[in-house]
This record gives C-alpha cells, sequence and structure tokens, in this order.
C-alpha cells in the first residue's frame, strides 16, 4: 500500500510513476477522500478542545460554589457532535483504505519504460544454448516417453493442468527441493516449514487481495485459499509485529503452489510450464529499507546460481514498466533455455515490494538507537520454479538414445543415479 502522505505531498511523482506501470488509477479520488477525511478530523479536534475547555470551567465554577448547568449541558451536545462526526468519518476512512489497496506499487526510477515482456532489458546471461545431432523432443514428450511425467492420469485424477510424477520423476524432483533448499540455507536463509492454507487477511497483507482475488482457490466454508506462494505465509510471519532481532531477516521454505488462473490457452498448457499445482523454492528477505536494493542483487545472485549450478542456459532481464507485477517496485525475471520452445522461459522472478508490503500488514522494527518504529522493506523471489527446472533438466540433457543425463550436482541426492 502506498502512503497517503507521499500521494498527498507528491501527487504528480506519483502520477508519473504510476504511469510507467501502465495503469490507469484516479489517484485524484484518494486525494479528495483524505482532505475530506483530514477536515472531518480537524472539527473533531476543535470540538474535543472546546470540551475541554467547558469541563475546566465547570470544575471552577463548582469550585466557587456556582450553578454550571449549563456548560455541562453544552458539553453534551458537544460530545453528541464529536460522535456524529466520529461516525460520519468510518465510511470516509473505509472508502479510502479500500481504494488504497487497489492502488500499486510504484516502480524504482531505475525501471525501464516500456508496455510489455518485449520491452524488458536484458543485464545478464550464463551458457550458451546447446545445439543437438538429433531432433530435439518437447518435455512433455521426453517425460512420457520415459514414464515418469503422467499427464492423462492426473487429468483423470483431477483435470486439466495437473501432473502426476512417477518414479525417476518424483526422485528428480524430490532431489531438486532438496539441493534448492541446502543451496538457500548455505546462504544464510532459515528453512520453514509453513500451512498451505492462508486467511484473507494474510493474502491482503502480501498484495494478492483485492486484486487477485479471482486468482487462487478458496476453501469452503472453512474460508481458507490455497496459497499461490509461500510469500505469503513467509512474509505474514511478522505481520502485526515490531521485529526485535536484527535484520535482514532471510528465510527459505519449500511448498506447494496453487494458482487457479493458469495463463492463456496455448503452447504453455501442455506439459509442467503453467499448472494449477506446481513445487517451488521460495525466498524471502526482511530488510532495513537502505539496505534493500543492495539485498536483491544478493538475491538475484542466490537464485540466479542454482541454476548455474545445474548447468542450464539462462539470462536475466529487468522487466519494464508495462511487465511489472502489483505491487513490485523493481524486478527481474531469470528466464532458462528450453530447446523446444527455441527461447528462454521465466523459471524465477526476483522482486523488491519496498515498503508496499510492509505498510499493508503493518511489519515494523526499530532501528538501532531509535526509540521510534519504521516500516520494513520486503523482497522475494524463486530459488526456483521445480516443475520448470525439471522441464529444463529433460530438454537441455536428453540425448541422442532417449535418456535424459542427471546434472552432477544432484546425483548425490539421486542415490548416485547419472541418467534417466
Amino acid at each position: 500500500m502506498l502512503d497517503i502522505k507521499r500521494i498527498r505531498q507528491e501527487p504528480e511523482t506519483v502520477k508519473a510513476l504510476l504511469a510507467k506501470k501502465h495503469v490507469n488509477v484516479n489517484l485524484d479520488t484518494v486525494q479528495e477522500l483524505d482532505q475530506k477525511r483530514r477536515q472531518v478530523t480537524l472539527q473533531i479536534e476543535q470540538l474535543k478542545a472546546k470540551r475541554n475547555q467547558a469541563s475546566e470551567a465547570v470544575s471552577q465554577r463548582k469550585k466557587r460554589g456556582e450553578d454550571a448547568q449549563d456548560l455541562i449541558l453544552e458539553m453534551r451536545q458537544v460530545g453528541d457532535e464529536i460522535k456524529a462526526l466520529e461516525a460520519s468519518l468510518e465510511p470516509i476512512d473505509a472508502e479510502l483504505q479500500e481504494f488504497l489497496l487497489t492502488v500499486p506499487n510504484t516502480p524504482l526510477p531505475q525501471v525501464p519504460e516500456g508496455e510489455s515482456a518485449d520491452d524488458n532489458v536484458e543485464i545478464h546471461k550464463f551458457g550458451v544454448p546447446r545445439t543437438f545431432s538429433f531432433p530435439v523432443q518437447a518435455h512433455w514428450d521426453i517425460g512420457e516417453r520415459l514414464g515418469i511425467l503422467d499427464f492423462e492420469r492426473a487429468r483423470k485424477i483431477s483435470g486439466a493442468r495437473f501432473t502426476v510424477l512417477a518414479d525417476g520423476g518424483a526422485r528428480l524432483s524430490r532431489a531438486l527441493i532438496n539441493f534448492m533448499l541446502d543451496h538457500a540455507r548455505a546462504r544464510g536463509y532459515h528453512e520453514m516449514a509453513t500451512p498451505y492454507l492462508v486467511n484473507a487477511t494474510s493474502m491482503f497483507g502480501t498484495g494478492q487481495f483485492p486484486k487477485f482475488v479471482d486468482d487462487v482457490f478458496h476453501v469452503v466454508p472453512h474460508d481458507y485459499y490455497l496459497i499461490p506462494t509461500a510469500e505469503v505465509p513467509l512474509t505474514n510471519l511478522f505481520r502485526d509485529e515490531i521485529i526485535s532481532t536484527p535484520l535482514p531477516l532471510k528465510f527459505t521454505a519449500y511448498t506447494a503452489s496453487f494458482r487457479a488462473e493458469a495463463g492463456a490457452a496455448g503452447r504453455d498448457t501442455r506439459g509442467l510450464i503453467r499448472q494449477h499445482q506446481f513445487d517451488k523454492v521460495e525466498l524471502v528477505r526482511i530488510e532495513e529499507p537502505e539496505k534493500s536494493e543492495q539485498a536483491l542483487q544478493e538475491m538475484l545472485r542466490d537464485a540466479e546460481s542454482v541454476l548455474e549450478d545445474l548447468g542450464l542456459p539462462y539470462h536475466t532481464v529487468m522487466l519494464c514498466g508495462g511487465d511489472m507485477g502489483f505491487g513490485q517496485a523493481l524486478t527481474y525475471d531469470i528466464e532458462v533455455w528450453l530447446p523446444s520452445y527455441g527461447k528462454y522461459v521465466e523459471i524465477s522472478s526476483v522482486s523488491t515490494m519496498t515498503d508496499f508490503q510492509a505498510r499493508r500488514a503493518s511489519i515494523r522494527y526499530r532501528p538501532k538507537g531509535s526509540k521510534k518504529t519504521e516500516l520494513a522493506h520486503t523482497l522475494n523471489g524463486s530459488a526456483l520454479a521445480v516443475g520448470r527446472t525439471i522441464a529444463a533438466i529433460l530438454e537441455n540433457y536428453q540425448m541422442a538414445n532417449g535418456h535424459v543425463q542427471i546434472p552432477e550436482v544432484l546425483r548425490p541426492y539421486m542415490g548416485g543415479m547419472e541418467q534417466l
């Protein structure tokens, strides 16, 4: 959530930054509601001061043995006015809060201009896409032929965009999860195991609600929501708290993730690229504001180095304003090379949310030597999406004999197995 003071003091700057995201937000509505709220608040404060003066006058009259009934009646009338004004303030506050929840985060100044993914800026590239001496197969064909991916039985059990992983596929998934968690732990992240079901307050805290309420799975009548990413439970660990331990706080968690909206129809509906349920290892960092941009670069390297250890070609792009998400202030997408696509495909997003989530979730800390509390900055990223990593391994490590080599770094996690 944006700071109302910032909108009040720098309306044109905020409008210009939001325009960079190519979103249509009428900030005039926010300013009008804010002005109305401030006017009513001022009236309440003036009436309270008047009531205090009358109360003091009543006390003085009584000390002198004088009648104070007129002042007492006046105080009651003032009290009734205060109650009426406070009651009128509630719908104004509610409307202002509801509107602010729909306003996206502003991008940082270095975010490039642009409307779509075509305008993203490549900043880093690793590895050279492999040249094959045989016809390249897509990962869904490889997986089905090897008997490690079963889409038809998953469709029978659940529906479209689900997958059953069997034998070597299940082992590869487990190996990747353990490898990624160990990789994160070695870089100072605390491993957590969190619930997959959260309440609506948690979804509001990280910005999924109200904008993306139709994109998640709602469990009724219990009123829980299946998490779209471990970012939600990890960030909300400190909701409504003043953090007492030194920052940064660094967390990693493996969870299943659930997305009701899995993308438009097309090529990505096949295989493991867009699923309603998928596994992911997430990184979340809670940081001091002045260190958050450095923290973002560190998190980016944490995620990129997973692909480097796996020997998978990738490139990293900085998202332009028009391709950024609702709560993101700056985002890097890491895209892995998929031979069957003949292009790079997103496998991770690493973002700083600045104080956007912290304001919604009331995550505060007390800077060293200060008595006042401040909003923390939150950052998150995938390291990595497991299903897409499996797809990348199957395609990049496929062999002419139909087998698939297992990256060396994963072999200890698979009992020394070298091939699928």
